[in-house]
C-alpha cells in the first residue's frame, strides 16, 4: 500500500501497536514505514544500551537516566514507563509537530505507555496490540532473534502473560500469524481511521466548494 495526501485537510493520527517482546510489532511498524510515505516513526528515548545494529536517532535515542529524568520533569515526554529495568519514553516536541502538518505518527510502545497516551490524546489515537499465535511460538521468535541473554529471554517470557492480560484496552487485535498477513491487516486499519469523518477537519469545506462546481 501506498498512500498519497490527501485532498481533503486532516488532523493527524497516532497509531499505536504494542505487543509482548517477541511477537512481532517492530518488524510490521518497518514494514508498514516502508509502504507509507505519510507516516513517520516516533522515535523513543530510552537509558538501555543499544542492541547489535540498533541505530542512535534512527530506532531510539539513547541517553543517560539522569538526562531521561530531566526530560521527565520538564514535561518533554508524551508518555514513559520502565521496562525491564529500563525507561522508555516519548518526547512531544517532534510528534506534535507532525501531528499538526497532517502526518500520521506510528508508536511502538507498551500498554503503560498506551495508557498514559490515550488519558491525554485520546482521539487522536488508534490502538492495535499484536499477539503471538502461541507461547511456544514466542519463546520460539525471542530465541531466534539472538538480541538477549538466556536470563533476560526467560524474564520477558514471564512477564508475557501479564502484558497480554491489557489485550481488552486496545481499539484492534492482530494475531501476528504470518509477517504479510499483519501488515496487511494494520494498514487496512491504518486507512479505515484515516477515513474517519471526525479526522477529516476539512471535509466541510471541500463538500461546499464540490457542491459550488455544481
Amino acid at each position: 500500500m501506498t498512500a498519497t495526501l490527501s485532498p481533503v485537510r486532516r488532523r493527524g493520527l497516532m497509531l499505536v501497536l504494542s505487543s509482548p517482546s517477541g511477537a512481532g510489532k517492530t518488524t510490521i511498524a518497518r514494514q508498514i514505514l516502508a509502504d507509507d510515505p505519510v507516516l513517520v516513526m516516533s522515535v523513543s528515548s530510552t537509558t538501555r544500551p543499544p542492541r547489535p545494529g540498533e541505530q542512535p536517532g534512527v530506532d531510539y535515542n539513547f541517553v543517560a537516566i539522569e538526562k531521561f529524568q530531566a526530560m521527565v520533569q520538564a514535561g518533554e515526554m508524551l508518555e514513559h514507563a520502565k521496562v525491564f529495568d529500563n525507561y522508555y519514553g516519548t518526547p512531544a516536541a517532534k510528534v506534535r509537530e507532525a501531528l499538526a502538518s497532517g502526518r500520521d505518527v506510528l508508536f511502538d510502545i507498551d500498554w503503560q505507555g498506551t495508557q498514559q497516551l490515550r488519558q491525554s490524546a485520546r482521539s487522536d489515537m488508534a490502538s492495535i496490540f499484536i499477539l503471538p499465535p502461541a507461547v511456544a511460538e514466542l519463546e520460539r521468535r525471542l530465541r531466534e532473534r539472538a538480541q538477549d541473554s538466556p536470563d533476560v529471554v526467560a524474564k520477558r517470557m514471564a512477564k508475557a502473560g501479564d502484558e497480554m492480560s491489557h489485550w481488552p484496552e486496545y481499539d484492534y487485535i492482530v494475531v501476528n500469524h504470518t509477517l504479510a498477513t499483519s501488515v496487511a491487516s494494520v494498514q487496512a486499519i491504518l486507512t479505515a481511521e484515516r477515513l474517519r469523518r471526525d479526522r477529516q477537519v476539512g471535509l466541510a469545506a471541500f463538500v461546499n466548494g464540490l457542491r459550488g462546481e455544481s
